[in-house]
Parts: structure tokens; C-alpha cells; sequence
């Protein structure tokens, strides 16, 4: 999560007070106090006050983004907001009237930036439940920030990350290199070698045209959906960049490609998306492509944020099935 050589237990407890005492940059009650709700690129602090008030407070990781970046992120979640493309969280400007924060205290070396945002009730989909509707949802959403993004005008200099080929396999990858990943033995290595080979080449070959790849919300997982009776909510934009829009359904079973269920998850998607935006058959075609991009992302991901404790929990098999993945995915090829 951090880019530190502090073990993560005595981070959280800097980055807690920080939270605290970082709370009177906002106008808020006087009695307000942060919790911490969620560790990994950032932390993620609950925020509540008497009254039932309450807001969400995310405190950046340490060279993750810059300021521009952030601000890039706010900018696209208000024009998703005010075009009704989807239904978000606004985020609260600080005293100063500034959305973003710098936090400091003496115990971290550097500054953090901060964000507040509204609170908003809600659940995530259960993954045990039934699926199929919640991925249908999860489709139409995601066809809708796509057409969003093609036709929004953005602002001068726009910042964020970029998903392609290259930021997950090159030399400058966003997460780090899966080779280097907890469970990868050479011979899981060998079968791993051959899906980047086939992933990059199939990637070449389908190209990055405007009517397949731009701005996405790269994270787009059921954990990312809040529902109630008022609607669906998309949250969490913080690794929203530039990348094909398929990437968005592969994002979307991130940590359960495995599960039997996916075939139907991945129809249900498709037929949501279609709801909006039509698929080609060569973009249906290049799903599965997408998820193997996706896994080894994530493989990436494990071994540089071992740290934190959902990469602890998943490390142990997710080398493994990876490459029973990456096996079962060249075969169908």
C-alpha cells in the first residue's frame, strides 16, 4: 500500500492520526472521528459524527498519484455525475475551498493528499447470491461511462493511469512485474511466459482504436457497486485511466475468474452492455483475452502489496490457478 519501508501495522497507526487530526480541515462536527474501513492503495477511513453524520475520508498512498491526478479523477466522477451517465459520490471541499487536502504530522516523512467524500448508504452485491442481475447492472453502467468517455471534452493536461500491454508487462508497470509474485515457480512461470506472449500478440492484433479503448473505470467490481432502494451506485474511481473498455468486465471478476458461475456472469454482462453500447463480434470475441490480462495484473499486484492483508489472503493458490487459468485459456485458443 505504501511506499515505505515501515511495516504496515506501524503505518496505520501514524495514518490514523493523521485521519484524526486531519478531520478540522472540513467543515464538520466538532465530535467527528475517523475509522478505518479499508487498506489497500490507500487508506479508507469512515468518518461519523452525533447526529448520524457521516462521510468517507481516503488518504492517498505515497506516490501513487500526483495532485493532478487526482484532480483529474474528481473531474471525470463530476462530469459522469452531472451528465447522469452514472450515479457517484460527490466529494466535500475543505475550508480553504480546495477538494484536496494535504495532511501532514511528524511522524511521516512526506505529505499525504486527502479526499472527503459523501457518505452514502448502501450494499455491495453478494458474491454468493445470485449474480447474474448484478452483472447485467454492472454491464449497462460500464456501457455508459464508455460512451461518456468518448464524447467528453477533458480538461487541458489530463493525468491518470494507463492499463495497456505495456503497464502490466514492461519495464514501467503500475503494480510490478508477476514474475516477482509469491507461488511463482518456474514451472507456473513457463505456462505464465506463454499467455503474455499470446495476450500481447491477440492485443496487437485487436488494436486501441477510439471505438475500443479510452477512459474507464479500471476497477469495476461488484465491491465498487452500492445499492438500495434509491438505486446503484458506482464508487471508488482511484484507478480510473486510459485502457481498453473490455478491461472494465475483466476488472469486473477480478479475484473470482475461476468460479464456475463466469461463463453466465460474462452473458449477463454483455447483454447490460448492449443495453447501451453494441459490441462487435471481434470485441466478444477478445473477452477472455482481457481477463488473462486482468489476472496477471492482479498476480502483479499480490506481490507488490504483500504488505496489506487481502494480498496476504489471496497469495497462497493464486500463482497456481493463474497458470490453471492461463492453461485452460491457451487450449481454447
Amino acid at each position: 500500500m505504501a511506499q515505505t519501508d515501515m511495516p504496515l501495522a506501524e503505518l496505520l497507526i501514524h495514518l490514523e492520526k493523521l485521519a484524526q487530526q486531519s478531520l478540522g480541515l472540513w467543515d464538520m462536527p466538532p465530535n467527528a472521528r475517523a475509522r478505518l474501513i479499508n487498506v489497500s492503495e490507500n487508506a479508507t477511513y469512515l468518518v461519523e459524527a452525533d447526529g448520524g453524520w457521516k462521510a468517507v475520508l481516503r488518504i492517498h498512498r505515497e506516490a501513487y498519484h500526483t495532485r493532478r491526478a487526482i484532480e483529474c479523477e474528481l473531474a471525470w466522477i463530476a462530469a459522469l455525475k452531472a451528465s447522469r451517465a452514472v450515479v457517484t459520490p460527490e466529494s466535500r471541499a475543505g475550508k480553504d475551498g480546495e477538494v484536496i487536502q494535504v495532511g501532514r504530522i511528524d511522524s511521516l516523512e512526506k505529505p499525504r493528499f486527502m479526499v472527503l467524500f459523501e457518505f452514502v448508504e448502501g450494499t455491495q452485491p453478494d458474491e454468493a447470491g445470485d449474480l447474474e442481475g448484478p452483472f447485467e447492472e454492472l454491464g449497462e453502467i460500464a456501457a455508459r461511462t464508455h460512451e461518456h468517455s468518448k464524447s467528453w471534452r477533458r480538461p487541458e493536461n489530463f493525468e491518470r493511469l494507463v492499463w495497456n500491454v505495456e503497464t502490466i508487462y514492461g519495464a514501467r508497470t503500475n503494480w510490478g512485474d508477476w514474475r516477482d509474485a509469491p507461488g511463482v515457480t518456474p514451472e507456473i512461470a513457463a505456462v505464465l511466459e506463454r499467455v503474455e506472449a499470446r495476450v500481447r500478440a491477440r492485443l496487437e492484433a485487436f488494436g486501441a482504436g477510439p471505438d475500443r479503448y479510452g477512459l474507464i473505470h479500471a476497477d469495476m467490481r461488484l465491491a465498487n457497486l452500492l445499492r438500495d432502494e434509491n438505486g446503484t451506485r458506482l464508487i471508488d474511481f482511484d484507478d480510473c485511466g486510459f485502457g481498453w473498455f473490455l478491461y472494465d468486465f475483466a476488472a469486473g471478476i477480478s479475484f473470482m475468474e475461476d468460479d464456475p458461475r463466469i461463463p453466465a456472469l460474462k452473458a449477463a454482462w454483455v447483454r447490460g452492455y448492449e443495453k447501451v453500447r453494441r459490441l462487435s463480434a471481434a470485441e466478444k470475441a477478445e473477452i477472455d483475452t482481457f481477463v488473462m490480462l486482468r489476472r496477471m495484473a492482479l498476480l502483479a499486484w499480490i506481490g507488490s502489496h504483500i504488505e496489506a492483508p487481502e494480498p496476504q489472503a489471496l497469495a497462497p493458490d493464486f500463482a497456481r490457478v493463474s497458470a490453471e487459468l492461463g492453461e485452460a485459456w491457451l487450449g481454447a485458443r
